[in-house]
């Protein structure tokens, strides 16, 4: 297993990136991060855990897509509608997460800046070009740094108390389900720098850690903008392995040796192969609601397995890191 750059992409980075940049890499290979998706307030996934296992996930992924800028409530349907409202005020459960020390990473399915209707960060609810949102100038590309600077406004709080989070935008930009990813892979990556620039250069959010969400080589942004690189796996009902292939497939993006997560999964991975196979996922993060309430994809004796192997590293684990 090759030693982890945990050096962080951004110059200016605050000592909290610093601090869970350099714990992760240390821990590779050694502990597997456990990590659970919310988006309600109700935080049922949370809950249903711990009364499982007794344990909390390490890290914790809130969902900022009631936070997005543009969403068109008069062109919209009630399922739309329906997840809007029970993932507003999400942000307040981050808060609480935070004041327990616990990782924080966020998702925002970004409804798209112009021409959406109902859930508009998928592509086929909206015209938004996002190869004009490269163009200076264009409608897109002012509609887009619009919406930016007021997703850098909701982030600013957690840079002035110096709290990190995993931040992974244009997430699964390898497909073209998402407006970001429409046009493809590499429109992303430019979509991915252009906000990395700003956000550091013009924001100056010095408390994000950059994940990239990617296993195409010839679209990775670049080391220079990029802290951690993972994917997301869907691979079906109740496969619990190391997902040893997916891994070096990421693996291999990047000339220099970068953390490496498993940013999404349905069903949960195999800790212990991960751990006895010298796989290089530092953790996981396992999606919402059916994806853990049910047992249509881990059954409740395998989540219970992962969190008590001696590889899992649970919250109760983690040291003060912010």
């Amino acid at each position: 297993m090759t030693a982890k750059n945990y050096i962080p992409c951004n110059k200016n980075a605050q000592d909290c990136v610093k601090n869970i940049l350099k714990y992760m890499s240390d821990i590779t290979g050694r502990y597997v991060i456990t990590g659970q998706h919310t988006q309600t307030m109700e935080q049922e996934e949370l809950k249903h855990i711990e009364k499982l296992t007794g344990k909390q996930p390490a890290l914790l992924g809130f969902e900022l897509l009631a936070y997005s800028p543009n969403i068109n409530y008069f062109d919209t349907d009630e399922p739309c509608i329906t997840e809007v409202i029970d993932n507003y005020g999400t942000l307040l459960k981050a808060w609480e997460w935070a004041d327990k020390k616990g990782l924080i990473t966020f998702t925002w399915h970004w409804f798209s800046p112009l021409y959406g209707r109902s859930k508009s960060f998928y592509a086929e609810n909206t015209e938004y070009d996002p190869d004009k949102a490269l163009i200076e100038g264009t409608a897109e590309n002012k509609a887009f740094i619009s919406d930016m600077d007021v997703m850098a406004g909701i982030l600013r709080p957690f840079c002035d108390k110096h709290i990190p989070i995993l931040w992974r935008p244009f997430h699964e930009s390898y497909g073209t389900w998402f407006w970001w990813g429409a046009k493809g892979n590499q429109t992303a990556s430019r979509l991915y720098r252009m906000m990395y620039e700003r956000f550091t250069g013009v924001h100056g959010l010095n408390n994000l850690i950059w994940v990239w969400n990617s296993y195409i080589p010839e679209a990775y942004p670049g080391d220079d903008c990029v802290d951690i690189i993972s994917t997301d796996l869907y691979p079906g009902n109740h496969i619990h392995t190391s997902q040893a292939e997916e891994c070096r497939k990421v693996v291999d993006i990047t000339l220099e040796p970068k953390i490496v997560l498993l940013a999404e999964t349905g069903p949960l991975p195999d800790v212990d192969a991960i751990h006895d196979e010298g796989v290089d996922w530092v953790g996981y993060m396992s999606w919402s609601k059916e994806f853990c309430l049910t047992e249509e994809y881990t059954k409740f004796e395998v989540l219970g397995k992962v969190y008590s192997s001696p590889y899992a590293l649970t919250k109760d684990m983690l040291p003060v890191l912010y």
